[in-house]
């Protein structure tokens, strides 16, 4: 069972990783405005597995067992992981949306 911890609006990537926790696995699903290289707006729904080094391994485990489970529920295509908090960056989640053109 995946349980909504909070919601937040309006935020950026580099304020959402200041709310992540640092030693505990967590899913973010997130709604970004990406504006693409033609001035196109799009506002792609994505999946973000924040696994951080140091956490737990039974939550590790616990969390990547349903990632697959809960992205296919969900329907979700555009899905990432990061390994630290610092990676969730405007310019890390340019650069991965930049291949779903």
């Amino acid at each position: 069972m995946v349980v909504l911890e909070e919601e937040f609006q309006n935020i950026s990537p580099e304020e959402l990783k200041t709310e992540l926790p640092e030693r505990q696995p967590r899913f973010v699903v997130y709604s970004y405005k990406y504006v693409h290289e033609d001035g196109r707006v799009s506002y792609p729904l994505c999946f973000i597995f924040s696994s951080p080094v140091g956490c737990k391994p039974e939550q590790q485990m616990m969390y990547a067992g349903s990632k697959n489970r809960l992205v296919q529920t969900a329907e979700l295509t555009k899905v990432f992981e990061i390994r630290t908090t610092d990676d969730l960056t405007e310019a890390w989640l340019q650069e991965k949306l930049s291949f779903f053109r």
